[in-house]
């Protein structure tokens, strides 16, 4: 069976108060259309249609990537019609599931359930009580409790506003249906639009059954209209995810000071402190340590490695025992082997840090391979940029490197050798060899500062 999930996403977002399209404000670091379309990308047999219009370039190029069939909303008239708009793409043997792009916590559970209800011929309404209603179209039910109709807030009486139970806008119905009722939508109520709300009293007139499935979630079914809005459902989604984190047994100083924005597995007696920020797809493995206000972007921990205080981490992969920071920065490329140290204030870019290897203070290490035991002395660089061309710098294994020392690229230090503090090398250190490359010293006497 073929599946249409026909997302609308074609609404500016005016009170974000922004140029950028709604659906493309971020949560958890993804936009929230984003979080729509993996939900029902674990759908079997899922094929997305999103229905867009204002930036809808922006939409696309931000989706581009993704085997999405595009329609366009030219004319903001109704939900009704934004959902026509997709409708000849859709096959008429097919099912109809329609989501909306700033519902960005629905649960792939949730629409499994409701396309289960669907393949049965029925029509199939997510629905959810609300303490305050306002605002919301409300499920008008008969005396035996059959959904009837769904009357908007706007057009709703005295008695219908009452009503706690809402409409969410998700559905999924057979498409043939929908291509029957779309056609019949008419724009007659206060807000002048063609609602999909309006096919469920032309379900019920047609003898289709209408079962509402109500989520016992209210945020996983809010939409969001303002920054206020995005900012408490980021905060619910962090929750979730501290909260799974805790259930798998990892220690976390505060639940409520940490961000993921991607995928983050852990092993075991994992420890995070607070104000850490995970994102893309990161590892940590049995009995890591995280230090507070921790940036890791797509990177593997090793087991037993110990992170300090505000470290960054970028496509490192770090082995077993390593210690880092506070303050240490590992960019794209950056390779430690077990029981490798970076302290603080080290920057390692693009490099291969050897097992034992000791980058302790103040250093830039870039388009280096440092052998195991090697020692690089506080404030050393690896002169890797000509301005041109980036060249590459090898330290053997046990070499010892002076404090302040400037390594010129390309450069070999060979095994056991030693670099004097202050040198400036530029070309090839043998192995055991003691390299001293200083300007001479003058000492002036009498010398007075100037007045």
């Amino acid at each position: 069976m073929t599946l249409a999930v026909i997302t609308l996403a074609a609404g500016k977002g005016s009170r974000m108060k922004s140029d950028l399209p709604k659906v493309l404000h971020t949560l958890a670091g993804q936009p929230m259309l984003g979080h729509v379309l993996e939900a029902a990308e674990a759908l079997s047999g899922a094929e997305q249609h999103v229905v867009i219009g204002h930036g809808s370039e922006q939409v696309k190029a931000a989706f581009a990537d993704r085997p999405i069939q595009w329609a366009e909303q030219l004319e903001q008239k109704g939900t009704g019609h934004a959902v026509a708009q997709a409708m000849p793409a859709v096959a008429d043997d097919a099912m109809v599931l329609v989501l909306y792009g700033d519902v960005p916590l629905i649960r792939t559970e949730t629409l499994e359930q409701m396309v289960a209800i669907a393949t049965q011929g029925q029509l199939a309404l997510l629905t959810v009580v609300l303490d305050d209603p306002t605002g919301y179209g409300r499920i008008v039910r008969d005396d035996q409790g059959a959904v009837q109709a769904i009357v908007e807030h706007k057009d709703a009486s005295d008695a219908q506003r009452a009503i706690r139970e809402v409409n969410t806008g998700i559905m999924a119905m057979p498409a043939q249906l929908l291509k029957r009722w779309l056609p019949a939508l008419s724009a007659d109520n206060a807000q002048g639009e063609y609602y999909l709300t309006d096919v469920i009293a032309m379900s019920v007139a047609d003898g289709v059954a209408v079962e509402a499935l109500q989520a016992s979630d209210e945020a996983e079914v809010e939409g969001v209209n303002d920054r206020r809005q995005l900012a408490r459902l980021e905060r619910i989604y962090q929750a979730r995810q501290a909260d799974d984190l805790l259930v798998q047994g990892v220690s976390l100083a505060d639940p409520a000071r940490l961000d993921i924005r991607g995928s983050l597995t852990v092993g075991r007696n994992v420890f995070i402190d607070v104000g850490c920020v995970f994102e893309g797809d990161v590892t940590l493995g049995d009995d890591v340590t995280v230090g507070p206000y921790c940036v890791i972007r797509n990177s593997h921990i090793g087991q037993g490695v110990a992170i300090e205080s505000y470290c960054h981490i970028e496509q490192a992969n770090v082995a077993a025992k390593c210690s880092l920071g506070p303050y240490a920065r590992l960019r794209p490329g950056a390779e430690l082997a077990d029981g490798a140290r970076v302290g603080n204030f080290c920057e390692v870019k693009k490099s291969q840090i050897g097992a034992g290897a000791k980058v302790n203070h103040l250093t830039y290490i870039g388009d280096a391979s440092i052998g195991a035991g090697a020692n690089i002395g506080a404030g050393t660089i690896t002169c890797n940029y000509d301005g041109v061309n980036k060249f590459r710098t090898e330290i053997g294994e046990g070499a010892f490197i002076g404090s302040n020392s400037s390594l010129v690229a390309p450069v070999t230090i060979g095994a056991g050798a030693t670099v004097a503090a202050g040198s400036v090398i530029t070309k090839e250190v043998g192995e055991q060899e003691l390299a001293v490359a200083r300007g001479k010293q003058r000492n002036i006497s009498g010398w007075k500062k100037p007045d």
